[in-house]
């Protein structure tokens, strides 16, 4: 199809995202900008930007090659290596139901307001793709299909970097992920096992795990607060986190707490990667937090170093943590380049 502005009978085809039963029962409808509705054809166009390095200065890296489908869309390396060669300070935070992102801050410090203005900053980055927006609007201009495929999502051959970060964002929001084999046990189709539940029953306590205030409970099944919190990492701050945003020094050494779906693909873990198993997040927890000015009121075992799990306990809430891994996301072909 030729279509142009012109062509006032041709509309993108609209194509709602598939809100899994889980969330339907449990959380609000998913956020989709007014000016940015998913379709059909911007949906595509969004994947093929995302896993294509021509959104790079050198031509040798992709959205993809830092948010990697088998990883869940995060990165194997505690810190990206940019095309530059150089490593940032952070880790490829994972890509799913970022539709229900409802503080609307993306980024582990929340510096990026929205989702399709989270896809605009990596491009430009110094230290991730290194490139300039003028220059990527005029490569894929002059690209043999590009023009064609924005003319088909947005009704326009004339590419701007705000139409390219609508596509990107389309694509994103359709990365859902919500059949974990807790999710399953959830709709009644699996059962758990004695170690699984009694890692859920650690979970939830708070005289045991205490992890449900940050990352939620089976009513919340995104298992993320979306919120940012000092955690307990360290007692001085090189990073400073959502306070090098807001300028606010309440704010200092807070990120974003991650969903707890996919553990089993997304290791390194923590906003540096510092952390190389699920072990050592749960160690963590347990005796090693850090006291610091601004540590959340929710770890109100700090004085103590931690929750001081057993050696069992431990066991059980990995169980447990592991069930809300999804293998069908990391495999869906919809999702593949």
């Amino acid at each position: 199809m030729n279509c142009s502005n012109e062509d006032t009978a041709y509309e993108p085809t609209s194509q709602p995202l598939n809100i899994p039963e889980l969330f339907l029962d449990n959380i609000v409808a998913p956020i989709i900008p007014n000016d940015n509705p998913q379709t059909i054809e911007g949906i595509a166009l969004g994947k093929r930007l995302f896993f294509d390095r021509i959104l790079s200065s050198n031509g040798t890296k992709a959205c993809a090659s830092c948010h990697s489908p088998q990883t869940a869309f995060s990165d194997n390396s505690a810190t990206s290596i940019g095309v530059d060669g150089i490593a940032g300070n952070r880790n490829s935070m994972p890509l799913f139901n970022l539709a229900w992102n409802y503080s609307e801050r993306f980024a582990w410090d929340g510096k990026e307001l929205s989702l399709e203005r989270q896809a605009e900053e990596p491009v430009q980055n110094p230290i991730e793709m290194h490139s300039d927006w003028d220059a990527v609007v005029e490569r894929l201009q002059n690209h043999p299909e590009y023009p064609e495929l924005f003319n088909l999502a947005f009704k326009t051959p004339t590419i701007t970097k705000e139409l390219t970060t609508k596509a990107l964002a389309q694509f994103e929001r359709t990365l859902i992920s919500a059949n974990s084999k807790f999710d399953r046990y959830s709709l009644g189709e699996v059962t758990l096992s004695a170690e699984e539940l009694n890692g859920l029953d650690i979970f939830l306590r708070e005289d045991k795990g205490d992890c449900f205030h940050c990352h939620g409970n089976p009513n919340n099944p995104l298992w993320t607060d979306n919120d940012f919190h000092n955690n307990g990492l360290d007692a001085t701050f090189e990073d400073l986190g959502l306070g090098a945003v807001t300028g606010d020094p309440n704010d200092n050494g807070k990120f974003r707490s991650p969903s707890l779906r996919n553990l089993a693909f997304t290791a390194p873990y923590m906003h540096d990667g510092r952390f190389a198993t699920l072990d050592a997040v749960i160690n963590h927890y347990s005796e090693g937090l850090q006291n610091s000015a601004t540590i959340d009121p929710l770890m109100k075992q700090i004085n103590q170093g931690g929750v001081q799990l057993t050696t069992q306990e431990k066991q059980d809430l990995k169980a447990f943590l592991l069930s809300l891994s999804d293998p069908s996301f990391i495999n869906n072909s919809n999702f593949q380049n």
